[in-house]
């Protein structure tokens, strides 16, 4: 395979979980409206991958896009984490499970490299064990094959991505997990991937955090600059060395996000949001 140059990292993930029938016509959508980077899983038990590729290659048939402008991320999921759809052979080592669930993404979306692979949560929220290690062995082998151009991990601790880095080959380049104000949106983490150079990526921003979004803070925050609430949480995201995912179903909520690029917000105010569940 040619080298492929590797896309430059994205401002804003479109997310294709829990879209069942659905998810072909609405990743066509979502990249109509603009997106470039597409977030699933080879878990069929929340995504459904295969329709995410029939919708990318409708989009590149039509013009819409090039595979080389896309940004594709896709996981590895352990086998508690599936239902009884399975993209490998379950009686299969670990690693091999690893590259037998590559391999049937770049079937599922139609392409022979993935932008960036993540391990879609470690096997247990205590520590890392050792099909952590066996799975994370399995991405680093592909990643040496050069199929794929970054590796990440998602659901993680700071004390579990803390034992990765100190031990791996190849650290991760990505950390996704679910943000919440409640937790200062996962400040411990975002510092730790900044000293380590990791970008974080946030996911339900809006729906874990639905007791803050009519904070006062919030509002006055968005009347400023003439924002919505969405908004005003993404762009707060992207400010604060986020990577926002956004999965909404409505197309002129896909391109009213995708307005965000057209503001930006002080450091006083991303303080002030990164606190807000502290403030009454």
């Amino acid at each position: 395979m040619a080298a492929i140059k590797m896309r430059d990292t994205p401002r804003f993930f479109y997310g294709t979980a829990w879209k069942e029938e659905k998810t072909q016509g609405l990743v066509e959508q979502a990249l109509a409206q603009g997106f470039r980077a597409i977030d699933t899983a080879n878990q069929r038990k929340h995504y459904f991958e295969d329709a995410v590729g029939l919708g990318i290659a409708a989009a590149i048939q039509s013009g819409i896009v090039t595979r080389e402008q896309l940004f594709l991320q896709t996981k590895y999921t352990f086998q508690r984490g599936q239902d009884h759809r399975l993209p490998y052979d379950p009686k299969a080592s670990i690693p091999e499970q690893v590259a037998q669930s590559f391999e049937s993404s770049l079937k599922h979306l139609r392409t022979d490299y993935i932008d960036s692979l993540v391990l879609h949560g470690p096997s247990s929220w205590d520590g890392l064990h050792d099909n952590d290690w066996a799975a994370w062995r399995g991405l680093e082998a592909i990643y040496s094959s050069g199929r794929v151009h970054r590796l990440g991990i998602s659901n993680i601790t700071l004390a579990q991505l803390e034992t990765l880095c100190a031990a791996t080959t190849v650290i991760p380049r990505f950390v996704q997990n679910r943000c919440y104000a409640s937790k200062r949106w996962d400040k411990d983490i975002r510092v730790f991937c900044q000293a380590h150079k990791i970008t974080y990526q946030g996911f339900s921003l809006l729906t874990a955090n639905r007791q803050f979004l009519k904070h006062p803070i919030l509002l006055q925050i968005g009347k400023t600059h003439g924002m919505s609430i969405s908004q005003t949480i993404f762009r707060f995201a992207m400010d604060a060395g986020m990577i926002p995912l956004t999965g909404t179903s409505n197309a002129d909520h896909m391109a009213h996000d995708l307005l965000v690029d057209k503001f930006r917000l002080t450091d006083d105010e991303v303080a002030l949001i990164e606190a807000i569940a502290l403030k009454n």
